[in-house]
């Protein structure tokens, strides 16, 4: 793969090494990743540092390369070249403008038909991604694998609809996203509220708990199903991923949540779904300021490396 190792901003490189796309042209890459530094309307009552997630994400994925033994020794990097665009152009003070905005951006980063992968930044940012992409395409139907433990469907947080909680019920809302094939994948535990459930359920999205996952005979077969569901009368499958889906033991830096999948039920996960055919991705929720050693920030290397390597084998 052709790199520039240059900073993209400062003393930060590019993601994994990849072509500075803030300066150099990046018009044959095969994977475009961009950052979205945002941190809207908080939901449990302090700031969580998640807006600079792309920034240690992409320190931390310097010690990388893209060799993985374990997938039939594949290295990402001579089947694949990535470009790093930057980050979006959030305005902290303004929600709505910055939904605007990340819209504009992943409609242009849609239309060049590359690989995107997306650093949060907090949930909200799901939402106007995908905007971007029915904008991009609005004759397609999009499906949506969600990874998380929660459903992020309330309707709004203290009368704010862009919040980290809201994503997906505006997705609900959104023309050429198929509620039936929207998968709320790994949902869990009591920071969910009663009306979540039935929330999903009205929308007509369907709910995979964490323990039917882990109840599975088979991990590699039951990604096969839900891919299927997520897939149905749909052209696009995108997914998203939370954090926090990962048991906080797996998982320093973002929601203390337990009960969570382990690193490598994830990976797995995520190289199943890749490996039959995803649009594009985001992973969310990272909060570096409360993880000493950046466990949840390199985590996210590896994250983007089985996700391609799946890309990789669904392109083959």
């Amino acid at each position: 793969m052709s790199t520039n190792n240059s900073m993209l901003y400062g003393n930060t490189p590019p993601f994994l090494g990849a072509i500075n796309g803030t300066t150099d042209s990046y018009e044959e890459a095969d994977v475009l990743i961009y950052g979205v530094p945002w941190e809207g309307a908080v939901t449990w009552g302090d700031y969580t540092g998640c807006e600079l997630g792309p920034k240690v994400m992409r320190l931390c994925s310097g010690r990388y390369s893209g060799y993985l033994p374990e997938l039939d020794h594949l290295d990402v990097f001579e089947h694949l070249t990535l470009a790093d665009l930057g980050d979006v152009d959030v305005v902290p003070a303004d929600v709505e403008e910055t939904m605007n905005r990340i819209a504009a951006f992943a409609k242009d980063v849609w239309n060049t038909k590359a690989f995107p992968i997306a650093l949060g930044g907090d949930h909200g940012i799901t939402y106007p991604i995908v905007q971007g992409l029915t904008e991009a395409y609005p004759d397609k139907k999009i499906g949506i694998l969600h990874l998380d433990t929660h459903y992020d469907n309330m309707p709004h947080h203290e009368g704010e609809k862009y919040a980290r909680s809201t994503p997906f019920a505006r997705l609900y809302e959104l023309d050429g996203v198929v509620n039936e094939s929207l998968i709320h994948t790994g949902i869990h535990g009591p920071r969910n509220k009663p009306a979540t459930g039935r929330y999903a359920k009205e929308a007509g999205a369907k709910t995979v708990t964490v323990n039917q996952i882990r109840e599975a005979s088979d991990l590699r077969e039951f990604a096969g199903e839900l891919y299927e569901m997520a897939s149905a009368n749909v052209d696009f499958v995108y997914l998203s991923i939370c954090s926090d889906v990962l048991d906080v033991a797996f998982n320093p830096g973002g929601p203390a949540d337990v009960n969570g999948l382990t690193s490598y039920e994830l990976l797995t996960l995520v190289y199943e779904f890749a490996s039959r055919g995803l649009v594009g991705m985001d992973f969310v929720e990272v909060y570096p300021q409360q993880d000493a050693n950046d466990i949840s920030s390199h985590f996210a290397s590896t994250l983007a490396l089985y996700a391609l390597a799946g890309h990789i084998k669904y392109k083959e």
